[in-house]
């Protein structure tokens, strides 16, 4: 995602709160939120994805990382076969407003648009709103700490039960 080096990420407690046995807020009626993680299009730096994977699996998030060089179909696949409650896409080529999109779209063709689209990487200011207007939920820039995108699945991903 877009996810840079930072001094919170670094700090044991802010990447591993589960370690001790417990968890921030993940495991809601249901079960753990699971989140799809997914590197679409020619996009071949997976450095970021595999960070924002480990963080959210260990604040007890299920992941499911696709790898490298995934098609909007092959996410999506995953992403329903998977009972995924959300997607996150990290692009760093610069494709981001038609990968975006397309995902976007099949949610919607295969009557999946409840699950919740995120992502993050190189994506310019002047298209975080178009992109949100589409239906990403959110996007997280460079220097996003890991801390502050397991809060915002935490909160936007999966409401417990009376919330």
């Amino acid at each position: 995602m877009g996810v840079a080096w930072h001094p919170e990420n670094q700090d044991p407690g802010n990447q591993s709160r589960s370690q001790d046995g417990t968890t921030s807020g993940a495991q809601v009626a249901g079960g753990p939120i699971r989140v799809v993680v997914a590197k679409p299009g020619l996009d071949g730096h997976d450095r970021g994805a595999k960070v924002i994977a480990r963080a959210l699996r260990d604040a007890g998030m299920e992941v499911i990382y696709t790898g490298l060089h995934q098609t909007p179909e092959q996410i999506v696949d995953t992403a329903i076969q998977e009972d995924a409650e959300a997607i996150g896409l990290s692009i760093l080529s610069g494709a981001h407003n038609t990968l975006f999109a397309k995902v976007i779209a099949l949610l919607k063709e295969r009557d999946a648009a409840d699950i919740k689209v995120f992502g993050g990487g190189i994506i310019p200011e002047a298209d975080i709103a178009p992109l949100k207007e589409l239906g990403v939920a959110e996007i997280f820039t460079p220097g996003a700490t890991t801390t502050s995108i397991v809060a915002w699945i935490n909160a936007h991903v999966r409401r417990p039960a009376g919330a």
